[in-house]
């Protein structure tokens, strides 16, 4: 397992940024949320291929927008599903086992190198790998109409990407649908895989609202990433035809 296989998924519809287009589809320093988040990706040298996942709606959109924007980057479409967890399950389908697989969040532009790479290494020898960081602000738990204060020691914030033998987690996407499954996390460790925690990323943000948007933007840098998968795939699946 010397290469990692990429799932970014960018199936929301952004209702919270209140935009016209779905959030992965604004631009954050005049190029697509998405598209830098895919560019990092490609830049790896890690990297072997990159699965993005898209609402069905939104296909040719994507389309329009690699063209407008001169998007170079080799990816495979994959069409999203009812959920995360559906659209996941979709695109493992088209990644064999013996691998590693990342699963990132579309609008997580900001992430490091450095965090996937890490996170990459210690795949290697754990079969669920995770960024995570500490709470600083005190937090309560409601109760009833009153609350109560709660040890935030206790408590961590999950980011992308999370990373995981590829084998394993098809074996946990075999699994029904549950409301839980608000991350890949929680749908392997259903299945007993212990989780291996290392320390995200403070500038790692998850773009969903326009103070979001506010905060990436002081954030981003202004270049673009160049690809290093190979440049003979360049137009092998990045834009989806009929």
């Amino acid at each position: 397992m010397e290469k990692i296989d990429i799932i970014i998924t960018a199936g929301g519809s952004g209702l919270r940024m209140g935009a016209d287009v779905p959030k992965q589809f604004l631009l954050l320093k005049e190029r697509p949320i998405l598209f830098r988040t895919v560019e990092l990706f490609a830049s790896l040298p890690v990297a072997t291929a990159i699965y993005v996942v898209l609402p069905p709606l939104y296909i040719d959109f994507w389309n329009e927008t690699v063209l407008e924007h001169n998007m170079q980057v080799p990816c495979t479409i994959i069409t999203g599903g009812l959920t995360r967890f559906h659209s996941v399950r979709n695109a493992l389908d088209s990644i064999v086992d013996g691998t590693i697989t990342a699963v990132h969040d579309g609008v997580r532009p900001l992430v490091s190198k450095e965090l996937v790479l890490r996170c990459f290494e210690l795949a290697k020898t754990h079969p669920a790998v995770l960024p995570v960081m500490e709470i600083s602000e005190s937090m309560r738990r409601l109760e009833g109409k009153g609350s109560v204060a709660i040890d935030r020691t206790r408590y961590r914030v999950v980011q992308t990407p999370q990373l995981f033998w590829t084998d394993i987690l098809k074996q946990a996407y075999k699994q029904s649908y549950l409301p839980c499954f608000t991350d890949d996390a929680s749908v392997v460790e259903r299945l007993g895989t212990p989780l291996f925690f290392t320390k995200g990323d403070s500038r790692n943000i998850k773009i969903t609202t326009p103070e979001d948007m506010e905060l990436a933007e002081l954030l981003a840098p202004s270049f673009v990433h160049s690809a290093v998968l190979d440049p003979d795939l360049a137009l092998d699946g990045l834009i989806q035809g009929d």
